[in-house]
């Protein structure tokens, strides 16, 4: 019985030492700021960011990626749309990592920092205890808590006032929406979707360092960041490296692309516009089609608003053109004779929709540019309704 204990005992310290050993790094390890270049869909448009551990004497190389997510946890798209999507970090091998993205052609640059041997220890050692499974998960923002943002915050946690990035690889003082812009063509699906969604919060100034929710601004402010050492600034990257070296990825503008969608439904509905003024009537189809999917999509903007934990979907002014209520009249419309109340409903759209004209030149909310066939659309057909509807009263 004693023997058992003893051996038991035996393996419990082997193993704490096993552990012990393996995160104690050599004066040969390095700790790399990974940068990927953009993929072909939609959530890796905007590249993406990791942190690499290596050390060739105790023979580790890994890779620490706050990207990861699951498509087929619980709740997925509900989560997702409520603004609770978890994101996690994981801990695999940097040829595994490579490999990958090698397969998807994305370039990979990387940069070793300059850590003293305490500070790549303590790194690691942080990295390790947030990988494990019962920290690994966090709530996932797309603009202020992502993969690339984690990587500001580790190094600020591990060299506190030592680390300064300064702004100078943020002269042009975008938004938030207009580095989201750059990133992604105005003229394809995903950035109008993105657009609809969110709200004015992205149209406010912003810091150096809230830059730093796109890869590219992470890479560029390492790049230029400092670390204070006996009083003086040093480099915080100590080398770059070009680990995968390709073509950068695009999404290309499709021909069935949003502005030109909304261009020949604009050019169909002044066609049946002008008929109807010819005739003296009102095809309803169209006015039940054009409200009804306005006040659809503004039942999700208000949704967005106020039913999620979006920190960026409140204050959204597409509302003033997809207007709700628009989705209840959009049944009246298709009625013959329509109640009087719809030709002051119908006069507060048009004011609506010169509001949301008002918004735009002022700057209080950036739209898309692809909704000025919709906005123009939307107020002839109002317009000629409000016209329609005074002549049969």
């Amino acid at each position: 019985m004693k023997k058992t204990y003893f051996f038991i005992l035996f393996l419990v310290g082997l193993l704490q030492n096993i552990q012990s050993q393996e995160f104690k790094l050599s004066k040969q390890s390095e700790i790399s700021i990974i940068t990927v270049g953009p993929g072909e869909v939609l959530y890796e448009t905007f590249g993406h960011s990791a942190i690499r551990v290596s050390d060739p004497i105790i023979g580790i190389d890994y890779i620490f990626n706050y990207g990861l997510f699951d498509f087929n946890q619980p709740n997925f798209k509900l989560n997702f749309t409520k603004g609770k999507l978890l994101y996690k970090l994981g801990k695999r091998p940097f040829k595994n990592f490579v490999t990958t993205n090698y397969h998807q052609k994305r370039w990979m640059k990387a940069q070793v920092l300059n850590l003293s041997q305490l500070e790549k220890q303590n790194m690691y050692a942080l990295l390790e205890e947030n990988a494990l499974p019962q920290n690994a998960e966090y709530l996932y923002d797309p603009y202020f808590n992502n993969c690339a943002t984690k990587l500001r915050d580790i190094t600020k946690e591990i060299l506190g006032k030592k680390v300064y990035f300064p702004s100078s690889f943020s002269d042009e003082n975008y938004t938030l929406r207009e580095l989201m812009d750059k990133e992604l063509s105005w003229n394809t699906w995903g950035n109008f979707g993105i657009n609809l969604a969110l709200g004015n919060t992205l149209d406010k100034a912003i810091t150096a360092e809230e830059y730093m929710y796109l890869p590219d601004y992470v890479y560029e402010a390492f790049k230029n960041a400092k670390k204070t050492k006996n009083n003086s600034d040093r480099p915080l990257v100590l080398k770059e490296q070009v680990i995968l070296n390709f073509k950068e990825n695009t999404i290309q503008t499709k021909w069935y692309n949003p502005f030109f969608v909304f261009s020949i439904i604009l050019l169909l509905s002044i066609l049946i516009t002008y008929r109807d003024q010819k005739r003296n009537k009102r095809s309803k189809f169209l006015d039940f089609s054009l409200f009804f999917m306005t006040g659809f999509l503004g039942f999700i903007i208000c949704f967005l608003w106020f039913f999620t934990n979006h920190s960026t979907t409140p204050n959204n002014f597409n509302f003033l053109w997809a207007f709700f209520p628009n989705l209840f009249v959009s049944f009246i419309l298709l009625k013959k004779n329509t109640p009087s109340w719809v030709i002051k409903y119908v006069n507060l759209y048009l004011v609506l929709l010169l509001v949301t004209l008002f918004v735009s030149i002022t700057g209080i909310q950036k739209f898309s540019f692809v909704l000025f066939p919709i906005i123009s659309m939307l107020f002839m057909r109002s317009f000629y309704l409000h016209k329609i509807l005074n002549t049969k009263k």
